[in-house]
């Protein structure tokens, strides 16, 4: 996957395109793959990075919802379970099972949530993961040496899946690209085409780079920009209204000896009545999520200190450590695109659809946001059948049920450190025999080596530090400090392979280091 050739490719194209698609998150990316595993000819910008928003932001879980289920929406936790069945046929060196353990602190609640799980496990059907059971006090401290005793009872033990969002997001990218679209990062769209009927006939593109500019020709245009798919809208309609209300979730990332063993925590119900998540992951703990309405969407948001105190009050209630500021490797917050619904309370983000929406303009433009990663493929053909009916381009059969996914060849031991790349590893592997200063981490505390950064740049259309640590690699959120530190040797890596001069290679550096000071939180 390489940016210069297909940027050569969108110059030498002919005619319009079939499909173009505005959002380079999990739903355009997933949009692309079905799109272009149909057949059809695909084009797809992202503003900054794959995956830069949502949809690396997430708790890396690939679940059905337990939450949902409380609330009844059988439908959703139904359509949900089904993909992460999927997802774990479809991309086996990205998802797996996890146990989640549920610890009860009263007498009626391993009953309660053992028959909730029961249901839960039923609804999967044949593409369940292991069977719930419930747990003694001994052997919920067995599964979970660090939790709170005080007033244990016992508790259920149920499987989900667990992934990397970043690195799916671009194994989607490559699967594109090798079902032939052209999908292009740090590309943003700066305008609609269209006839003088008002009809949309593609888009005006700008590579954030160079600031040279594309016209897009497609006989359907699709805005899967998430939590900004209002902007897109306004595009085209300047009255348009607002259909997101972007909620922030933020987690805290702690080092593994906080919850050391292969199990994750879930608790149901909070003080805010969220869901909250102890989840091991790439060495470290995930502690989230919360829940905050928040008035405007931005590519970067920060944590806000309610949300910090929240997490870090629930962390010290159920671990027998408290975490103090100082233990905190990082912090991130995320934007999720919920779908307002008229009537809905303003502030209660729960009144608010957490279902995907697909809206058809007068215009013709096709715009789809909310849902969640677990259902992304399925948000995909719901997308594609809309925009094969408008475009006007012929049906043709969805094949991502059974589709597999860029890396899916290999699967390594969970405990080799390649283990996201699948069938890339071999050629990460023979960069660092190439040569043995790649072989070297980029620091002592990240597992990131040289080779990595080199194939980054050559093969996963990294174009920034922040592109390789954040993203290509997950440093950013598994140790910020040590990401800041090892961002010089990063840009030494890329600089070479991006024809970058020095004072770019110096700009880059101050770049990462500006963004990362975000996911540090002062003591």
């Amino acid at each position: 996957m390489n940016r210069e050739r297909l940027l050569s490719q969108l110059s030498a194209h002919t005619g319009p395109f079939d499909i173009a698609i505005i959002g380079g998150g999990a739903t355009g990316l997933g949009a692309a793959v079905d799109a272009a595993s149909r057949g059809h000819s695909v084009v797809l910008i992202e503003q900054s990075d794959f995956a830069k928003g949502t949809s690396s932001r997430s708790t890396k879980l690939v679940h059905g919802g337990v939450r949902y289920l409380k609330q009844g929406n059988v439908s959703l936790v139904l359509e949900a379970l089904r993909e992460r069945g999927l997802l774990v046929r479809n991309a086996p060196h990205l998802v797996h099972s996890l146990p989640f353990v549920i610890p009860s602190y009263h007498w009626w609640e391993g009953p309660f949530y053992g028959i909730g799980m029961k249901v839960y496990d039923t609804l999967a059907g044949q593409l369940g993961l292991e069977p719930s059971r419930y747990l003694s006090r001994d052997e919920i401290i067995e599964h979970l040496p660090t939790l709170e005793t005080e007033g244990l009872t016992g508790g259920v033990v149920y499987h989900d899946g667990q992934f990397d969002d970043a690195r799916l997001a671009i194994h989607l990218a490559r699967t594109a690209v090798t079902h032939g679209a052209i999908v292009l990062n740090h590309t943003r769209c700066v305008g609609l085409l269209k006839e003088k009927n008002g009809h949309v006939i593609g888009l005006q593109a700008e590579c954030v780079e160079t600031g040279l500019q594309h016209e897009i020709r497609a006989r359907t245009v699709i805005n899967a920009t998430g939590v900004f798919v209002d902007d897109i809208r306004r595009m085209d309609d300047q009255k348009a209204d607002t259909i997101v209300a972007p909620s922030q979730g933020v987690h805290l990332v702690l080092p593994r000896e906080f919850l050391p063993g292969d199990s994750a925590i879930m608790i149901p119900k909070t003080d805010d009545g969220r869901v909250l998540f102890a989840v091991p992951w790439h060495g470290r703990v995930i502690i989230g999520t919360t829940d905050t309405p928040v008035q405007h969407a931005t590519l970067e948001p920060h944590a806000l200190p309610d949300e910090i105190e929240f997490l870090m009050t629930h962390a010290a209630r159920y671990l027998t450590r408290d975490p103090l500021p100082s233990d905190v490797l990082s912090i991130y917050a995320g934007l999720r695109p919920l779908v307002a619904m008229k009537n809905a309370d303003a502030h209660s983000t729960a009144a608010l659809s957490r279902d995907h929406t697909i809206l058809v303009a007068d215009s013709g433009l096709i715009t789809i946001t909310g849902g969640k990663w677990t259902t992304y493929r399925r948000m995909a053909e719901d997308v594609i059948d809309h925009a094969e009916m408008v475009g006007g381009i012929g049906l043709r059969h969805c094949t991502t049920h059974t589709l597999m996914i860029h890396g899916s060849a290999t699967v390594l031991p969970p405990h080799d450190p390649l283990a996201v790349y699948g069938s890339d590893a071999a050629e990460i592997r023979a960069l660092a025999s190439e040569n043995p200063a790649w072989a070297a981490k980029v620091h002592p505390r990240l597992d990131l080596i040289g080779a990595e950064v080199i194939f980054h740049a050559r093969h996963e259309m990294a174009r920034t530090v922040g592109d390789v640590l954040a993203r290509r690699s997950r440093s950013l959120l598994l140790d910020a400090q040590a990401s800041m530190s090892a961002a010089p040797h990063v840009a030494a890596l890329m600089a070479p392979q991006l024809s970058w001069t020095p004072e770019k290679t110096s700009h880059e550096v101050d770049r990462f280091q500006k963004l990362a000071c975000g996911y540090i939180l002062e003591g």
